[in-house]
């Protein structure tokens, strides 16, 4: 595992405590199932 990858791991896990402490958690969970989303359907288009 890269230094790049360890960083970006650490920043989610970070956004997802930060996230819960100001009551946000259904935002994020949201966007995050939206993106996964769009990104699987974008990959089938361009496939």
């Amino acid at each position: 595992m890269s230094l790049k990858s360890k960083i970006y791991k650490f920043l989610r896990i970070w956004n997802d405590v930060d996230a819960v402490r100001k009551g946000r958690v259904g935002k994020r969970v949201g966007r995050r199932v939206a993106g996964k989303g769009s990104g699987k359907l974008l990959r089938k288009l361009f496939k």
